[in-house]
């Protein structure tokens, strides 16, 4: 039986954590904390795995405090940059033992997306990332974006391939979306969406269009239970899910 406390429990993502928990078998819920509760409670409940969904500004603050309580983390918290990922990897340096796995997305359909725009990035002059998310989300783009557009900058580089055709002269800021690593990336906020994203690949004469829809966030639930089952045998730091599959 793995003992686990949600973090965040009292969000929209993190009450779906705490029901997913209670209905596995061989999961059991040892807290369920808000944002502004002690880290300490996790432990005093005995928990051996933390679920954190918080937000950006808090995230990296309690997946420190986390490992120094000597739980391992799963984080599916947004707004992750690289920085913040190599403290959390120096401060487990000193914790040996601990896993800790970031996911951008725990949706299984989501994973499998982006893995398959970084295959064909090689082959199409082109490409965009639109994502689509409800407007409560606080960041943007959304970490599942940021990690797509990389993951198709680094398969364009290892082609060989140079920048993307655009003769954009003149342009209102945002226009043509955040750039990362050279790729646009275009963030919507509509009332009535969970999460969404499209890579449209372009060539002359074709494109193909990869989209994934979550319509609920139950969607996210296998992801998650599969990163609690196998943090502990992941000593470290994992992101993604990728590794897992």
């Amino acid at each position: 039986m793995i003992t686990v406390a949600v973090v965040g429990a009292a969000g929209r993502m993190g009450a779906t954590v705490v029901r997913a928990v209670e209905d596995a078998d061989d999961l059991e819920l040892a807290a369920a904390l808000d944002m502004d509760d002690e880290i300490s409670t996790a432990t005093a409940a005995g928990a051996g795995v933390a679920v954190e969904f918080t937000v950006p500004a808090s995230s990296e603050a309690n997946v420190l405090a986390l490992i120094d309580a000597g739980l391992h983390v799963v984080v599916g918290t947004s707004g992750w940059t690289e920085d913040a990922l190599d403290r959390v990897r120096k401060r487990l340096e000193n914790a040996p033992g601990i896993g800790v796995i970031v996911v951008p997305n725990f949706a299984l359909g989501a994973v499998l997306a982006a893995r398959f725009a970084a295959e064909a990035a090689p082959y199409f002059e082109s490409a965009e990332v639109i994502e689509l998310h409800h407007p409560d989300k606080v960041d943007a783009p959304s970490g599942t974006a940021r990690a797509t557009a990389a993951r198709i900058a680094a398969a364009r580089a290892e082609a060989g391939l140079g920048d993307m055709p655009d003769a954009t002269a003149s342009s209102l800021d945002g226009a043509r979306g955040a750039r990362v690593d050279g790729v646009p990336v275009h963030s919507i906020r509509l009332r009535g969406l969970v999460a969404h994203q499209e890579v449209v690949l372009g060539n002359p004469g074709e494109t193909l269009t990869l989209r994934h829809d979550s319509l609920d966030r139950a969607s996210f639930m296998p992801g998650v239970l599969l990163a609690i089952r196998r943090v502990a045998d992941r000593p470290g730091l994992t992101v993604g899910l990728d590794a897992l599959l």
